[in-house]
């Protein structure tokens, strides 16, 4: 019995199959082999075309069929993960009317900021729990406004990963956790968002009709079967945005608990158990995978712009040509903690929302020529990616998240015991390492969704942790301080 997994991202659609059994992935592949393209006619603009997200994963599903040589009859339940925020645009035969608007793409700033403001700031908040923003909801805004023959075609709107759910069955539908992240639910009304629609005149007829995150959403269609080789009738009983969907790969379900990356850019992604929000929207909120109207879910989303990059940039122009990120690591561990009083900030890749958009750009503070050499920088650097985190946790604690425990993959910074120690050291945190990924956890949430999985525990209870990192008593305060002397920076 296997569970089929797919994770549409901007870059790659990368599908994976899952032994129900054992947890364990069978096989796996992504499409294309570089990065995807992504269409910018204008500076701030970026789109891509939904059907290529068809065509990639038709090839990646062909080759872990294929690898697997796994009867397609023995997947029992499919699961879908999808960048998130894009506006896909149907007409009643299901013809996509233009390119999707997604996530990256920033046409839709002043009217998310007209709106907030003529809805008004307190209301829109205790409402939305975020600002209109660049969100769904104002890219059709834009839409209606500068192409009202497409918008007058519109017969519902999507998300990416409702669009490719209606491809695989020929059903259109979403969810309360899609809805929330397109600005489009009302949490206080537990309703689509009618002030925002109204606001914005938009009929509610366009939203897609609406399904539990973990349920049945349709079938395999039978054209569906026969373009994948998948066979007709398989249920798809999952469906969340990607920064839910890495959480539940992680196994966070519960207030409390956070799961975080660490790429070129960094999420630390929270889960609240009660309604709530930033009143300076420095932070934004969702419904999480496991929202009910019964039991309060909420992920609670940071993102920091500068934290990989900088680590990049310190092993390009300061680090020894040609060594690792691992060897940089060690030359890195041999300054102490807090970097003998070297303070950097890392926001160097454009505005950063948890700084209300201020643009602070990176700077280095403290450097003392006859004391400080390069061990001290590149220690720095990473103490000043982890102190961005906890400045952002502190937010998330300010709305009412007690952070116990942060679960994270195995990879980019988490890969550097300096930046995993750090962390834990400054927020009091334990640190759970685990080898997963979005399509592997995508189709363990069809088992949840399909009833195989009695809950997120079973589900995940084969989950490879591969390190717990405690924080450190004995150096709390040297932390503390250190975190102390980066905050004053700001």
């Amino acid at each position: 019995m296997y569970l089929l997994g797919y994770d549409i991202g901007s870059s790659s659609v990368k599908a994976s199959l899952v032994d129900a059994q054992s947890g364990k992935c069978t096989a796996s592949a992504f499409y294309p082999k570089s990065e995807a393209p992504i269409i910018a006619v204008r500076k701030g603009w970026a789109e891509q075309e939904p059907s290529s997200w068809w065509e990639y994963l038709k090839q990646a599903t062909a080759d872990i069929l294929a690898a697997s040589r796994v009867d397609p009859k023995d997947i029992k339940a499919i699961g879908i993960s999808y960048q998130m925020h894009g506006l896909v645009c149907v007409d009643k035969d299901g013809n996509v009317l233009r390119p999707s608007i997604i996530w990256c793409d920033s046409r839709a700033v002043p009217y998310g900021q007209k709106a907030f403001e003529a809805i008004g700031e307190e209301k829109c908040l205790s409402h939305l729990l975020n600002s209109p923003g660049n969100f769904t909801a104002s890219k059709l805004a834009w839409v209606k406004e500068n192409e009202p023959e497409t918008y007058s075609k519109i017969h519902k709107i999507m998300l990416p990963g409702d669009y490719i759910a209606m491809k695989l069955s020929g059903e259109i539908c979403t969810t309360v956790s899609g809805l929330s992240e397109g600005m489009l639910w009302d949490f206080a009304e537990g309703a689509p968002a009618q002030l925002l629609l109204d606001c914005y005149g938009i009929s509610r007829e366009l939203l897609a009709d609406i399904r539990p995150t973990f349920s049945e959403q349709g079938s395999v269609s039978a054209s569906a079967a026969a373009e994948l080789g998948l066979a007709e009738g398989t249920p798809i009983t999952y469906r969340a945005g990607d920064q839910p969907n890495n959480a539940l790969s992680l196994n966070v379900f519960n207030p409390g608990e956070i799961a975080s990356t660490a790429g070129t850019s960094g999420v630390v992604y929270g889960v609240l158990g009660e309604v709530n929000y930033d009143p300076k929207s420095r932070v934004n909120t969702f419904a999480h995978v496991n929202h009910t109207e019964e039991q309060t879910r909420l992920g609670v989303l940071l993102c920091i712009n500068g934290t990989g990059i900088l680590n990049s940039w310190m092993k390009r122009n300061v680090a020894p040509e040609g060594i690792s990120y691992a060897e940089m690591n060690e030359i890195a561990a041999k300054a102490p903690i807090g970097s003998a009083g070297v303070s950097i900030l890392p926001f160097g890749n454009g505005a950063e929302r948890m700084l209300e958009n201020r643009e602070v750009g990176s700077s280095i503070h403290g450097v003392n020529f006859n004391v400080h050499g390069r061990e001290h920088l590149l220690r720095a650097a990473q103490e000043g990616i982890v102190f961005s985190f906890k400045y952002g946790i502190e937010i998330m604690e300010q709305m009412g998240m007690n952070v116990s425990k942060i679960h994270a993959g195995h990879a980019n910074m988490f890969l550097s015991p300096i930046f995993r120690e750090t962390l834990a050291g400054v927020t009091g945190a334990v640190i759970d390492l685990y080898d997963t990924d979005g399509s592997v956890g995508a189709a363990k949430g069809a088992g949840i969704g399909a009833g195989i999985y009695r809950d997120n525990n079973e589900a995940f209870a084969t989950l490879e942790k591969l390190a717990v990192i405690e924080p450190s008593q004995a150096d709390a305060q040297a932390y503390a301080d250190a975190y102390g002397s980066w905050k004053e920076r700001l």
